[in-house]
C-alpha cells in the first residue's frame, strides 16, 4: 500500500496564504451535485465548485455545508484568478478502502495556488497507515488532531495547535473488538492556549484495543492539561460505563517537553486498575505553572523516568 502524505490531514485551519477579506461569489458544493450522506462520491462535485471559484474574476467562497462528504484522491489545481476561501461546516471523509486512492500518494492536494484559505470542519480519514502530517497550524473548538483505532505509522511534526483540545489518541474502547494504535509520533510541535496537550483517552469498559506511541520534543504555552492519560473518559459525566478499561497502553514515551501549564498539575496518568499502563517513559520534562514547579499524579501505572523532571516523576 502506498504511503499517504496529506498536505493537511485532519486540518481545521490550513493556510496557504492568509487574507481576511469579503468574498463576492459563493459556490455551494451541493449545487454541483454533492450529497452529504458520507456514501456518495462527491469528488467531481467538489472539483466543479473549485473550477468555478478558480475562474471567478472576483474573490469567491466554496461552501461545504453540514454533513459527511466522501472524497477520493482530489487535486485542487491553480493558478486561480482571485482569492478563494473554502468554508467547511461539514466533514470530508476519505475512502475506507484506500485502494480507491491508487498510487497517488495523497488524499487532498492543493497545487500551484496562492491566496487560498481553508476554514472550519473536519477531515476524517480512518484506519490510517503510513501517514505524515507536518507544517500545519490548527485552530479549532475540538481536537487539533484526533487519532482513532487502527492507526499505524503516523508521524506528526511541526504542528501548531491552539486554541483547541490538543492532540488526542481516542477515545478508544468503544467496542470490545477494536484495533489498536501503533507507532504514532508527535515531534517539534507547539501548543498554545489549548485545553490539552497530548492526551490518550479510553472509555471505562472492556476492550482488546492497545496504544504504543512516542511524544518527543514539543513546547507548551499556557496549556491546561499538558500530558494526560485518561482511562475513565466520559464527557460531561453522562452515560458513563462505570467499568474498567481493557485498552492496553504501553511503551509510551514523553521526552524533551518544555513550557507552561495552565494548571498546577501538568502530568495526569489515570490508568485502568484491570489493565494498568506499562512501560511509560518520562525523560527531560520542564513544565511550570506561574513560574513555579508543577505536580504530577499517577494511578495504576508502571514505567521509568530520567533526566531533569519538572514536575517530579510520580512513576
Amino acid at each position: 500500500m502506498a504511503k499517504l502524505t496529506y498536505f493537511s490531514c485532519f486540518l481545521f485551519l490550513f493556510i496557504i496564504s492568509f487574507f481576511v477579506q469579503s468574498s463576492n461569489a459563493a459556490y455551494n458544493v451541493i449545487s454541483f451535485g454533492a450529497k452529504p450522506d458520507g456514501k456518495s462520491d462527491a469528488t467531481q462535485a467538489f472539483l466543479k465548485a473549485w473550477a468555478s471559484a478558480c475562474n471567478s474574476a472576483t474573490a469567491s467562497t466554496i461552501y461545504i455545508p453540514k454533513g459527511r462528504f466522501l472524497l477520493k484522491a482530489t487535486v485542487f489545481r491553480g493558478p486561480c484568478k482571485n482569492r478563494i476561501t473554502v468554508q467547511i461546516d461539514g466533514t470530508l471523509m476519505a475512502p475506507t478502502d484506500y485502494s480507491a486512492l491508487g498510487n497517488s500518494g495523497y488524499w487532498i492536494l492543493f497545487i500551484q495556488v496562492n491566496r487560498v484559505a481553508v476554514y472550519g470542519g473536519t477531515l476524517d480519514a480512518k484506519e490510517l497507515t503510513g501517514v505524515t502530517i507536518k507544517g500545519s497550524t490548527i485552530q479549532t473548538g475540538d481536537d487539533c488532531i484526533s487519532i482513532g483505532p487502527d492507526t499505524k505509522n503516523l508521524l506528526m511534526s511541526n504542528i501548531r495547535c491552539g486554541p483547541g483540545h490538543g492532540v488526542s489518541i481516542g477515545s478508544l474502547g468503544k467496542e470490545l473488538n477494536e484495533a489498536g494504535v501503533q507507532n504514532v509520533t508527535l515531534t517539534d510541535s507547539v501548543f498554545t492556549g489549548s485545553d490539552n496537550g497530548v492526551r490518550i483517552k479510553s472509555w471505562a469498559r472492556p476492550s482488546n484495543g492497545f496504544v504504543q506511541h512516542s511524544f518527543p520534543k514539543h513546547c507548551y504555552e499556557d496549556v491546561e492539561n499538558p500530558i494526560t492519560i485518561d482511562q475513565n473518559y466520559c464527557p460531561n459525566n453522562q452515560g458513563c460505563p462505570r467499568q474498567t478499561s481493557g485498552v492496553k497502553i504501553s511503551q509510551v514515551t514523553y521526552r524533551n517537553i518544555r513550557g507552561t501549564s495552565g494548571t498546577p498539575e501538568a502530568v495526569t496518568f489515570d490508568c485502568s486498575p484491570s489493565t494498568p499502563c506499562r512501560g511509560i517513559k518520562l525523560q527531560d520534562l520542564k513544565l511550570t505553572y506561574m513560574n513555579r514547579a508543577t505536580t504530577s499524579s499517577c494511578k495504576n501505572i508502571g514505567g521509568t523516568s530520567s533526566g531533569v523532571l519538572v514536575p517530579e516523576s510520580c512513576l
